[in-house]
């Protein structure tokens, strides 16, 4: 079994993200592209944000720390420390309205079989 600090763990990344060009860092906590479940602690200095992609499989971000918003169409969701958001089935954006850290929980759907 293996023990993780997010509290810590966003505490580094947001100091990461402070310090890069981008204005963001991330960190792999569990899982990976051969697993079906994936969770990354996402770090974003206030005012950047994730560009605008497609939903790779059912997932929420737990807002950690910070004030998010979640773009998608015409809709957005506003999430502080604590909140939940389900991301929904379409193309989407983040972006920190203040120094924020979230951790991304993503199910990626499962390929179609061959033959099916």
């Amino acid at each position: 079994m293996n023990k993780i600090s997010l509290t810590a763990l966003a505490r580094e990344q947001q100091a990461g993200a402070e310090r890069a060009s981008s204005g963001r860092s991330a960190h792999t906590v569990y899982g990976g592209h051969e697993h079906v479940l994936r969770q990354t602690l996402i770090a974003l200095a206030a005012g950047q944000k994730l560009d605008e992609h497609e939903n790779p499989g059912e997932a929420t971000v737990h807002v950690l720390h910070g004030r998010v918003r979640l773009h998608a169409g015409e809709d957005s969701w506003e999430g502080s420390a604590g909140d939940l958001i389900i991301v929904p089935d379409s193309r989407h954006s983040l972006e920190a309205v203040e120094g924020s850290s979230v951790l991304l929980t993503v199910a990626k759907s499962a390929s179609p079989q061959a033959g099916s």
